[in-house]
């Protein structure tokens, strides 16, 4: 089985897909052309055999330093032997025709032998391709086709073995050998060789020019932008989907059931990751989201889904592949989403109050956009009383989730500030009264005045980590002495291990529909840092974000859970979710401590100039 932890894995990507990169210099997870794209490397859910990329030095006492180049994607990973130092810089290009993926080995003293090993396995490694050599001695390359995909492979001859093919070469100071894989539909003909100095400079200004007008303040500034940036690494530069994450099948409880696929855009997640992005002046993005929003969505209310494809597609049909046996054995592991098919009425909140945070940023609305959100409202006084499946897509029975009721509470209030605080036209007095309704309900049901705490939903007395939102969307006070029993109880509850992270909610309630357990959820931690900030209780604050930020991997990555006993991440990865909330504690903690003089971040924009959404460029081609 591969023996690769979660943690160990960095991300690379060029804005329209990803690829994960190990520690021990192995690509073993790529999905081309796009997040969602049946794999070209899968090791991750399996072994060496289900695809896989492996570059590094033949010595096996071999240590290795990885960082990230500055405010970007391009990773560095240098490498000491006995006999020399080289570095190995792993990207994906920026604005190339094709997905594409570059390994550059440069030789920085003595000189080291260096082996490739290429596994390449179409469809989920379902699909042996047909490969073969192409080109002289002076241009070798390798060319891979099974079915729509093809890739080429140009660099050192490698040569077949055991259905891979190897590459060895001795790397000499100064000395530089670039290997670029590119994907390309196998109807059409190999693209053109890369200019590779010309493709790195090219991206690495790109990430950092993306990054440079972002101003951070306080103690979390480099886990800050490191976010920010996979954040904006999640997000397809052309459709302005966020992916909730670059994998699929990741165990929530290895070895259980509870294996999912992420790489598609949830409505709820990529409206808190848009409200991050405002937050820090990202007023382009917001309207490139609010586009894709409007096509996702378009129609008929009614149909609106949880999650939808990267491009809108609506049909996400969940099955199992019985090929590959899973991460750490966890099976089934999963493609498709069944939960595309949930009813969750907090949705309509989240979009709401990301589109409300959007217009308090300066983005314009239009009348197709303002028209959306008056169809939304519409449907939601409709439907505002059904039971939901809960913002952790809970598989057994609906029910009234004080979460997914205070959301309601949210959509309308978004509304009532539209036209009241915008001038936009909508039925203000039927929006403020059935914001009323709404919060008159959740008092009534949502509330447990025995233990003077909201309750998860309103037929049980559990509590759950989604309560800390309360706050963040306005529904009520941090300091107020509701919200603050109800910390005490999560605190009570859902605190776990030695650090104190926080449990989505208790696994042994038995209403999830599922077996098994899971670990502490990083998001509700970041959440309960939000909480103890804007509640005064900074330097708990800290404490609890220390611990949280100390868990990221040695380039910044989370995961979507910690296993407090291993301290290894769980879960897909790297998780958005995770990320954005991240970003909104640190930037809680900071106007806590006064770091922005008491406004929050986003007023910080950039000077000058346009930051563009689709600045990555068009990639024509991608589908066959």
């Amino acid at each position: 089985m591969h023996s690769a932890r979660i943690e160990d894995h960095a991300l690379i990507g060029d804005t329209y897909t990803a690829a994960l990169v190990t520690r021990d210099g192995t690509v073993d997870w790529a999905c081309l052309p796009r997040f969602d794209s049946p794999s070209t490397f899968a090791a991750l859910l399996g072994s060496a055999e289900h695809g896989g990329w492996s570059l590094r030095p033949t010595d096996p006492d071999a240590t290795s330093h990885r960082r990230y180049v500055g405010d970007s994607l391009v990773l560095s990973t240098v490498w000491t032997t006995s006999s020399g130092v080289v570095e190995v810089t792993d990207f994906m290009p920026i604005g190339a025709h094709r997905a594409a993926i570059v390994r550059r080995v440069r030789g920085l003293r003595g000189s080291v032998d260096v082996e490739q090993v290429l596994t390449i396995r179409f469809d989920y490694a379902r699909a042996l391709p047909w490969v073969r050599q192409i080109g002289g001695d002076d241009d070798p390359a390798l060319l891979a086709t099974a079915g729509p995909g093809s890739v080429i492979v140009r660099g050192p001859r490698f040569h077949a073995r055991d259905h891979s093919h190897t590459a060895t070469a001795t790397v000499r100071d100064g000395e530089v050998i670039d290997t670029v894989l590119t994907w390309y539909p196998s109807h059409r003909e190999p693209p053109a060789p890369m200019d590779v100095t010309e493709a790195l400079h090219r991206t690495t200004r790109w990430w950092e020019d993306w990054m440079a007008p972002v101003r951070t303040h306080g103690r979390y500034v480099d886990a800050t932008r490191r976010s920010l940036l996979l954040l904006r690494a999640m997000t397809h530069a052309e459709t302005g989907g966020v992916v909730a994450a670059a994998t699929t099948s990741l165990p929530e409880d290895p070895g259980g059931e509870r294996n999912w696929d992420y790489r598609y855009v949830w409505l709820r997640d990529a409206s808190l990751a848009l409200a991050s992005l405002i937050a820090h002046g990202y007023r382009d993005e917001a309207t490139h989201w609010r586009g894709w929003l409007l096509r996702a969505i378009a129609g008929d209310p009614a149909d609106v889904q949880i999650m939808y494809g990267v491009a809108g597609e609506r049909e996400l049909p969940e099955r199992t592949l019985e090929n590959l046996p899973g991460y750490a054995h966890s099976t089934p592991v999963r493609v498709g989403n069944g939960a595309y098919t949930q009813y969750q009425g907090d949705v309509f909140g989240e979009v709401l109050a990301a589109l409300h945070d959007a217009r308090e940023l300066g983005v314009e609305e239009n009348a197709d956009s303002w028209a959306l959100q008056r169809a939304l409202l519409g449907y939601v006084e409709e439907h505002w009383q059904e039971p939901d499946n809960g913002i952790w897509e809970m598989r057994g029975p609906r029910r009234h989730f004080t979460h997914s009721r205070a959301m309601i509470w949210a959509a309308f209030d978004r509304g009532v500030a539209a036209v009241e605080e915008f001038g936009l036209e909508g039925p203000v007095d039927r929006w403020r009264t059935l914001r009323e309704q709404v919060r008159a309900e959740i008092e009534e049901h949502g509330w447990n005045a025995e233990r003077g705490s909201y309750r998860q939903h309103y037929d049980t007395d559990e509590v759950d980590a989604s309560l800390l939102v309360l706050p963040q969307i306005g529904y009520i006070m941090a300091d107020d002495p509701q919200m603050t029993g109800t910390v005490a109880a999560i605190e009570q509850d859902l605190r776990t291990g030695d650090d104190g992270l926080v449990l989505r909610y208790r696994t042994s309630a038995g209403f999830d529909g599922l077996s098994g357990s899971e670990h502490p959820f990083l998001a509700c931690s970041f959440w309960l840092v939000e909480q103890y900030a804007a509640s005064g209780r900074i330097e708990d604050a800290e404490r609890l974000m220390d611990v949280l930020v100390g868990f990221a991997n040695d380039v910044g990555m989370l995961s979507e859970e910690i296993d407090v006993e291993t301290r290894h991440h769980i879960g897909n990865t790297p998780q958005a979710l995770s990320h954005l909330t991240l970003v909104s504690a640190a930037d809680a903690i900071a106007r806590a401590r006064g770091a922005s003089a008491g406004h929050r971040t986003r007023l910080a924009v950039h000077d000058g100039g346009t930051r563009s959404w689709t600045g990555a460029g068009e990639r024509a081609g991608d589908t066959a």
